[in-house]
């Protein structure tokens, strides 16, 4: 592949592009076509190769000005020509033959080479710029002209102070260029830092805790947790259509063309959508949990999951119809506001709003459907209502109980969770998107 567009990709992926292999091939073709000769041209047909989204456009565009920058070693004639005013020395190496001559394509690809062997697309942290500097230095061959450096300045022949001097500004000219060619594979590579750590700090923060100032960045890492289960499930439906191949009837069915497998057979298996029905509560405590959940939820593809969506707080209504009404963002934010919901947004009672799904919803629950019950268990003192639970429980697949609260504090004041426990298939611990992710892959993946 092209050196330059293959550390290019790679820098690209570093800054958060994903980028496929079949879309570095469409990259390749392009530049085999248009070239390196006119930056604009080669800036649109890679922009309309790789980058996909809104966001990785504007990631592609800062990338593309940083990497197809053509300033390094801008004025390396200048530098040869002040070293011509004076007794110009005799170059030992290509370093110093490049340098004196002011030959800026051959110091580009030898600063680009040694960064490549000092392994600089990898530096993620400021504290490394010095330590990669001096390693593409060392590779380029400033030792040796360190060497004959010292030699020139420690000699008495005639002329050897000019020629000292003049080597002593290409060596200056040389640390100034390499040091800013770091400073750019950093400004590279930094966002990526930056943005893995928060990340990873979103993951597992408390979503109780979380500020406003992160729902947008908590909203794009679902995104990108919820493609890739969409595209695991797709992977195995191809899988499951396709099957494994079943030697038996391959055998058999071929046996006409005297052994040879012209006609193979294979074992096929149905993979059935989770039937859900999810129960959450949207009282204050808990209302940012089950925001979370729904994205997740709604984010997944209708081929993967069914779903029917309950929410409850001093009483309990269907909310199924709004996710089929508006986009998962809205219809969340419709929830939250409980904006022309007959919900009544008072004390927690899950006394009330047990008796109002048996009455009109129990039905619903079946051996295919896995229940779920977002909620912290906190009913006010109210009745628990645990026989309705159990119904629920030995009519249902198996019933999941998310709790935002740590384990500690369940069954503390007026948490009933310990009465609710024995009719649950699983109770949780679930207050972080990690939690959320494990809760919502195991739906995915659960064999029925």
């Amino acid at each position: 592949m092209d050196r330059i567009l293959s550390e290019f990709i790679v820098s690209l992926r570093h800054a958060g592009v994903r980028i496929s292999v079949s879309e570095t091939l469409d990259a390749l073709q392009s530049v085999r076509l248009v070239g390196y000769g006119n930056r604009d041209t080669l800036r649109d047909s890679l922009l309309a190769a790789l980058p996909k989204s809104d966001r990785e456009k504007e990631i592609f565009s800062r990338c593309f000005d940083l990497f197809f920058s053509f300033d390094h070693f801008a004025g390396a004639d200048a530098v040869a020509d002040a070293g011509l005013t004076a007794s110009r020395p005799e170059a030992d190496s290509p370093l110093q033959k490049a340098l004196l001559d002011g030959d800026q394509a051959a110091l580009v690809m030898a600063m680009r080479d040694a960064a490549r062997e000092a392994g600089l697309p990898d530096i993620q942290f400021f504290t490394q710029r010095s330590a990669y500097a001096l390693r593409i230095l060392d590779r380029m061959g400033l030792p040796a002209l360190d060497v004959r450096l010292q030699a020139m300045q420690s000699s008495g022949a005639p002329g050897s102070a000019q020629q000292a001097a003049a080597l002593e500004k290409a060596r200056t000219f040389l640390v100034d260029n390499v040091r800013r060619y770091v400073e750019q594979q950093l400004a590279l590579n930094t966002p990526t830092a930056t943005e893995d750590l928060l990340t990873s700090y979103l993951r597992h923060a408390k979503l109780s805790m979380l500020e406003q100032q992160h729902f947008q960045d908590m909203h794009l890492i679902i995104q990108r947790m919820v493609k890739r289960l969409n595209d695991i499930h797709s992977r195995r439906r191809k899988a499951s259509r396709r099957g494994q191949l079943d030697f038996k009837k391959t055998l058999r069915r071929n046996i006409t063309y005297q052994g040879f497998l012209f006609d193979p057979k294979w074992k096929r298996r149905k993979i059935e959508r989770p039937d859900l029905v999810v129960l959450c509560d949207i009282s204050r405590s808990v209302m940012r949990t089950v925001r979370f959940l729904l994205l997740f939820l709604y984010g997944l593809n209708k081929a993967i999951i069914r779903i029917r969506t309950f929410a409850f707080c001093s009483n309990l209504v269907e909310i199924t119809s709004i996710f089929d009404e508006y986009p998962v963002g809205v219809a969340v934010e419709k929830i939250r506001l409980g904006a022309d919901l007959p919900i009544l947004m008072g004390r927690t009672d899950y006394d009330q709003s047990f008796r109002d799904f048996k009455a009109n919803h129990l039905d619903s629950v079946t051996r295919k459907t896995t229940v779920i019950i977002l909620g912290d268990a906190r009913n006010n003192y109210a009745e628990a209502q645990t026989g309705i639970l159990k119904a629920m429980y030995e009519r249902s697949k198996r019933l999941i109980w998310l709790n935002p609260e740590t384990p500690s504090f369940w069954g503390t004041g007026d948490s009933e969770m310990k009465k609710y426990a024995p009719f649950c298939s699983v109770v949780k611990e679930c207050n972080t998107l990690h939690h959320l992710e494990g809760v919502v892959t195991s739906l995915v993946h659960h064999r029925h």
